[in-house]
């Protein structure tokens, strides 16, 4: 790593890139949003096994099977973030382009249906803004990097363990020349603002149909286009010191993109031939993703301005996902969808790209990657398991007109009591890491309703979708707790904080 002294006009020029496959990070690639056409959001995504609707091409592939006609939707929404003001380049209102599909449906000389479709969604939406502050009582993001240090974590800056934050610190604020020694500033507050923007963009391509009425069943391949762009700034207000320092600020902008790719298979069963009532199962291969990531960085003590750049490029490897469903419809007037979805995001794989491997054989060349076992072994302490379930229905109170409401529950990925950003990871993640801040997020409830008319081969739909989640946010973790000495003290208490968010969705369609 490389530090230079920067003389900015402005913090507000800073726009440029950061961040490394760690953890926290990562959970940005895995952590799905309901979305796609409005009337499967409308029902709360409870549409696997009763399919025949664009967006399960994404979830069980089976579901294109059970479309008998041709058919193209596109949709719009409107989402809004509660409490918080626009930040940064991240607006707390914003215009999406949420999906846009085709299904080609042919039928076969024996009854049953051979489909082909393809669907863009929005499988993530970054847009998020986050703001907190509180006490310190003597606790200080420097200090991090001083206990690091004088505890012997440390031993050059070549260490993993050595981050972006404690090089910008210890090479130029919190060394004394005169007696070769690291020193620290105690804080008494903080305060941090982010505003997260960007998206997932998912290409999905699939191939579906059924047998005899009785079997649907569907592969979809799925292309992942990650663009993902961060902004935040971390400020501490400092007791009072020799230097005469009143604040330290630590800003970092923020880039990861990238493409990964996943498989899905996916089936539908009638068990019973005179019932609608059906069951569907599927199965998602892990999105293997190829990365990079970059960051610039810059702390300042309101004389003098630090700044830092770095870019990394690594692999992730999502959890696989399973999924089982019941749909049932009656008399085609209501129609009754339930899932569950589960993944163990503890299983997450982050990888280091090691270089290339030449064939002599075939003369090709391939690029080679292992495993990060620190960072792998902190995320599976981390992380855990996580159960998704969907509930849903939709009523034609009028041949053309229907109405339609929806649950969707996520429950928290983060262990509350064991997970936090850790820096002192030897691993390619924490050399990269550019700031110290965590939240810890727990379940996500999801209220959602619609409405859909159809005249001649023309649909719109409607749907509305509350998103609400807690969590609990950290400036930075204490690396030494339970030490006996005072001065291992650097305890910053969670501020609770929420992400609550409104989603206005509008899909247009046509069936030939």
């Amino acid at each position: 790593m490389k530090t230079r002294l920067l003389y900015l006009a402005s913090l507000a020029l800073l726009a440029m890139p950061a961040a490394a496959q760690e953890t926290y990070e990562n959970t940005k690639l895995i952590d799905n949003d309901l979305n796609g056409t409005a009337r499967y959001v409308g029902m709360g995504g409870a549409m696997e096994a009763l399919g025949a609707d664009i967006s399960t091409m994404s979830t069980n592939p089976a579901g294109v099977g059970l479309f008998r006609k041709s058919k193209v939707d596109g949709s719009l929404s409107v989402t809004s973030q509660e409490k918080y003001k626009s930040f940064g380049n991240a607006d707390k209102t914003a215009l999406s382009f949420d999906q846009l599909g085709i299904v080609y449906s042919m039928k076969q000389w024996n009854g049953s249906y051979l489909n082909f479709g393809f669907n863009y969604r929005k499988s993530r939406n970054f847009n998020q803004l986050l703001s907190a502050a509180s006490a310190l009582n003597g606790a200080s993001q420097n200090k991090l990097t001083y206990l690091k240090l004088s505890k012997g974590v440390v031993g050059s800056t070549s260490d993993l363990n050595y981050t972006q934050v404690d090089d910008l610190y210890a090479g130029h604020l919190l060394y004394n020349e005169a007696d070769k020694s690291y020193y620290y500033y105690p804080a008494d507050r903080y305060i941090f603002d982010s505003g997260d923007k960007g998206y997932i963009g998912e290409y999905d391509f699939n191939v579906s149909g059924n047998l005899g009425n009785r079997w649907y069943l569907g592969l979809t391949v799925g292309i992942h286009d990650v663009h993902y762009n961060g902004y935040s700034e971390y400020a501490e207000h400092l007791l009072e010191n020799a230097e005469g320092i009143d604040n330290m600020a630590l800003i970092d902008s923020r880039k990861i993109t990238g493409t990964g790719f996943d498989v899905k298979l996916g089936a539908i069963f009638r068990p019973i031939e005179e019932s609608p009532f059906r069951i569907g199962a599927y199965i998602h291969t892990p999105t293997f993703y190829d990365l990079t990531s970059s960051n610039y960085t810059v702390l300042t003590d309101g004389k003098q301005k630090f700044d830092m750049s770095e870019s990394v490029s690594f692999k992730v490897n999502t959890p696989w996902k399973f999924g089982l469903s019941l749909g049932h419809t009656v008399d085609n007037v209501l129609a009754l969808g339930a899932t569950y979805e589960y993944a163990d995001y503890g299983s997450m794989d982050s990888r280091e790209k090691d270089g290339y491997y030449y064939d002599n054989w075939y003369g090709d060349s391939y690029e080679t990657s292992s495993s990060d076992k620190s960072m792998n072994r902190h995320t599976e302490r981390t992380l855990k398991g996580v159960h998704t379930l969907k509930v849903g229905g939709e009523v034609k109170v009028a041949p053309h007109f229907a109405v339609r409401a929806g649950y969707n529950y996520l429950s928290g990925m983060y262990d509350m009591n064991d997970g936090y950003k850790d820096g002192t990871i030897y691993s390619q993640g924490s050399y990269y890491a550019s700031q110290t801040a965590y939240t810890n997020w727990k379940a996500t409830n999801r209220l959602t309703c619609g409405v859909g008319y159809s005249f001649n081969n023309f649909n719109i739909d409607f749907a509305y979708q509350y998103s609400t989640t807690k969590g609990e946010f950290h400036p930075f973790m204490n690396y030494f707790a339970g030490a006996d000495e005072p001065e291992n003290n650097n305890v910053a208490s969670g501020v609770d904080v929420k992400n609550n968010r409104h989603q206005f969705l509008m899909t247009v369609g046509y069936r030939f």
